[in-house]
């Protein structure tokens, strides 16, 4: 494969983005929408968390800036910390400290909230989140970014999938 160029990567400048309110101190920068889940940044404001709710698939959040406390388990997780969430995974959390709490997360399935008796109270999944990116993006007269969105974007179609290995 001498001499092949890569593909363009498309980067995102993350710092320009708009944090998009998701309810009371909490607010999002989308990265991408798949159809089995999304990648988000989500920003929590000190004291503001996430109520108790259930994963449908696995979650992965690393903390790149600020503190959260599991709500029951008293586990701490700050900057530079991952955790695993396997899918049926129920846990609540709230951001702790001073400074906004910052993860990004790639959520696969949905997440179901859950009210004081165990039932669903609210569900969130890639078409909930995506639908709203575009309200926002409507409502803020802001185009939306086509990378977000999920669809590829390429600079050539190749016909035969080799001929894309051969550049």
């Amino acid at each position: 494969m001498a001499g092949r160029a890569s593909d363009p990567a498309f980067p995102l400048a993350t710092d320009a983005m708009e944090w998009i309110p998701t309810g009371p101190g909490k607010s999002f920068r989308p990265l991408r929408f798949e159809a089995g889940g999304w990648s988000e940044l989500m920003r929590l404001e000190p004291g503001s968390g996430v109520p108790l709710h259930r994963h449908s698939g696995e979650v992965h959040a690393y903390c790149l800036a600020g503190s959260r406390e599991i709500l029951g388990t008293g586990e701490i997780a700050g900057p530079g910390s991952y955790v695993y969430e396997p899918g049926g995974t129920i846990d609540a959390w709230q951001a702790i400290g001073d400074q906004p709490c910052v993860l990004h997360l790639k959520v696969a399935g949905a997440i179901d909230y859950l009210d004081s008796d165990g039932r669903v109270s609210g569900t969130v999944d890639a078409a909930t989140q995506r639908r709203a990116y575009l309200d926002w993006c409507a409502e803020h007269g802001t185009e939306p970014d086509e990378r977000i969105l999920g669809q590829v974007v390429r600079t050539r179609a190749y016909a035969d999938p080799a001929e894309a290995l051969e550049r």
